[in-house]
């Protein structure tokens, strides 16, 4: 399968809930603690960081985190975004699994006692904690994102990749710069908002513009540009490939068309604390790590990501 070149020693950026969430789904909950709680989660987080560390040679890693999984403020603009995880419309709390809900906080926990920055930010999610790192991305300072969000293609640079998550092993998983975004989605990644504007997301209970679809929606961006440009040419004149009928669906939906373009675009703001990011070449907290570990039941896993750690560090 087609990649792009890997950086050298990159920053690693992991969505962490795209990773604690596929682990807990992907191993079973026969998996347990000494005290008898399931540890898949923390178990198939460690196996893949570890992984990840080994095959990416990263300079540094970093844990995004969603300390607000459905900020106010995108539920205002857009009151569908992200009704489809709750368990009921009254009911404002994240659907997380019972048996998962204390194994994030122990991931957080052994992440922080290695010494790799857990960062969150109060009304943001994590995708916005990685938009802000994005923006400080150079050539010389280049990340890899790690998560299965597709809406983190508009993070993408000449400075920042995106390793897309897939069912299946981390073989499977794709390395994708602008060219290939650009290859499989028909955009760049500069216009990613856009098109994911009139495309909508299911996933996080977007609409989009009804009656445009995920082909219309990249050739009708690819042809203006820009969704700016689209719809000034829907509010005079269209010219193909804007028929009347695609310009009269746009013109309906500017109110959602305004409001879905400030809930998709990641934030690129927030105030990121200005600590470490290179691989802990000591453990941070030795005594704190290793009672998580047992506790955890966790000892060989974390070893693995020390033993990968220390092999990039030589």
């Amino acid at each position: 399968m087609p990649h792009s070149t890997v950086p050298t020693a990159p920053l690693l950026v992991l969505d962490s809930a795209t990773l604690y969430y596929r682990s807990y789904f992907a191993l079973p909950e026969s998996m347990t603690a000494p005290d008898g709680h399931p540890h898949n989660a923390v178990r198939g987080f460690l196996q893949t960081l570890a992984r990840l560390i080994d095959r990416y040679q990263p300079g540094g890693v970093v844990a995004a985190w969603d300390v607000d999984w459905r900020p106010d403020w995108r539920v205002e603009l857009i009151p569908s975004y992200k009704t489809h995880r709750l368990a009921t419309e009254e009911d404002l709390e994240e659907e997380v699994p019972d048996t998962l809900g204390p194994q994030i906080g122990a991931i957080a926990d052994l992440l922080e006692a290695w010494g790799v920055p857990v960062l969150g930010a109060e009304g943001a999610e994590a995708d916005d904690v990685i938009g802000t790192l994005a923006k400080s991305g150079s050539r010389s300072n280049p990340m890899i994102v790690v998560t299965s969000d597709r809406d983190l293609l508009q993070v993408v640079s000449p400075a920042v990749s995106l390793l897309q998550m897939a069912n299946g092993g981390m073989d499977r998983w794709v390395l994708l710069d602008s060219r290939l975004i650009e290859e499989r989605y028909g955009i760049t990644p500069e216009r990613y908002v856009d098109f994911a504007v009139l495309r909508g997301d299911p996933s996080d209970g977007l609409p989009g513009v009804r009656g445009i679809g995920e082909k219309t929606a990249a050739s009708l961006i690819s042809a203006f540009g820009s969704l700016d440009a689209l719809l000034d040419a829907a509010r005079t004149e269209p010219v193909r490939p804007l028929t009347p009928r695609l310009a009269a669906l746009l013109t309906d939906g500017s109110e959602y068309i305004e409001a879905a373009r400030a809930v998709v675009a990641v934030r690129r703001d927030l105030e990121i604390p200005q600590i470490p990011m290179t691989l802990p070449s000591v453990v941070h907290e030795p005594a704190r790590l290793a009672t998580l570990a047992v506790e955890w039941g966790v000892e060989r896993f974390v070893d693995e990501v020390l033993v990968a750690a220390h092999t990039v560090l030589e």
